[in-house]
């Protein structure tokens, strides 16, 4: 239905045009419209059929100036000069080439009548500019309201992500009090079940009360150290890791919980020569991480990239916009996760 509308839109504006230009031409000749004879009129509906066809592919050319204009320009309200002498420019060239070619297909006996082609251009042109203005706003009208959905609909996405957030926090909360009960039951000989114990409420009490909306990244480091050393307690001998975390990450902030899926995936998924390489470290104002494992070439063929991928990459379009960079590659051997993410 827009499409129609503007089509007609354009339709009316087009015959308004047409019919201002028959207007000029007859207060400049003393002659009256409504007063003509059969080849007047056949005269006129050949002029207005070009005229409309000219303006249909004016106001195509208009569009595209008025985007470029808008995407290139940092006051996007504003037009430049360069934008309104380019638009002079295609206004004089349409209007001289569609008053010539009219000309010639009307009367081809008669002269080119200059004091006709300098009052439309002059009229014309005016109605002209006023059109690509209207275009200009219409433009920057329809990019606010589109600017003004998508801020609408991130910001029910962040409402959803955050009652997800509260609904999910009632399992661990739950889990959480009853390893302390369960704790409490373990007898003290049993050393090795109460450590685990306390390394998995470290976890749970880091997820549930020690962060807010940012951390600093030492703190996020030794929960990932803490992680780590749990997912450790159930895995074989066989597994080799090489752990590097800069030194240099300490103060930065950083949104919690962004790092884990992809460790949890890795153990998940490490098979084969049984290895884990995880390195973070500090770029500037980019912390990068990275963490490879490996695979089976049964493996290979199936590419899986863990329950928790999607959610993360979610979680990331919502915190940093425009700020990350995930990539996920699998040969034979390797399954390679990196993320960077751009904390200023």
């Amino acid at each position: 239905m827009n499409l129609k509308h503007d089509w007609i839109n354009s339709l009316l504006i087009a015959l308004t045009l047409t019919l201002c230009m028959f207007i000029v031409v007859d207060i400049a000749y003393n002659e009256r419209m409504w007063e003509f004879n059969p080849f007047a009129f056949r005269a006129r509906l050949l002029a207005m059929g070009i005229t409309i066809t000219t303006f249909f592919l004016g106001s195509f050319i208009y569009q595209r100036i008025a985007r470029y204009s808008i995407n290139k320009s940092k006051d996007k309200k504003k037009a430049s000069w360069k934008e309104y002498v380019l638009v002079f420019l295609i206004n004089f060239t349409l209007l001289n080439i569609t008053h010539t070619f009219i000309q010639f297909c009307v009367n081809l006996n008669d002269t080119f009548k200059w004091g006709e082609s300098a009052l439309i251009n002059v009229v014309v042109s005016l109605m002209l500019f006023l059109y690509y203005t209207l275009v200009r706003n219409g433009i920057l009208f329809k990019s606010f309201i589109e600017q003004n959905l998508q801020l609408e609909k991130v910001k029910v996405d962040q409402l959803e992500t955050e009652l997800k957030f509260l609904k999910s926090q009632y399992h661990p909360h739950f889990l959480f009090n009853a390893l302390n009960t369960i704790y409490f039951q373990v007898e003290d000989t049993n050393g090795e079940a109460k450590q685990s114990i306390e390394q998995l409420s470290d976890l749970l009490r880091y997820q549930l009360y020690d962060i807010e909306k940012e951390v600093r990244m030492e703190q996020e480091i030794s929960y990932l150290k803490s992680y780590i050393a749990f997912q450790q307690l159930r895995m074989t001998e066989r597994l080799v890791l090489d752990l590097y975390f800069d030194p240099e990450l300490k103060d930065q902030k950083i949104h919690p919980l962004l790092f884990q899926p992809l460790i949890e995936n890795a153990f998940k998924y490490v098979r084969g020569e049984y290895r884990i390489q995880l390195e973070m470290k500090s770029d500037g104002r980019q912390i990068q991480f990275e963490i490879t494992n490996s695979i089976s070439q049964s493996q290979s063929t199936k590419k899986k990239k863990g329950i928790g991928i999607e959610n993360l990459k979610r979680r990331l379009d919502l915190l940093y916009p425009d700020k990350y960079n995930l990539e996920i590659k699998q040969t034979e051997n390797l399954f390679v996760a990196k993320l960077t993410i751009s904390t200023n």
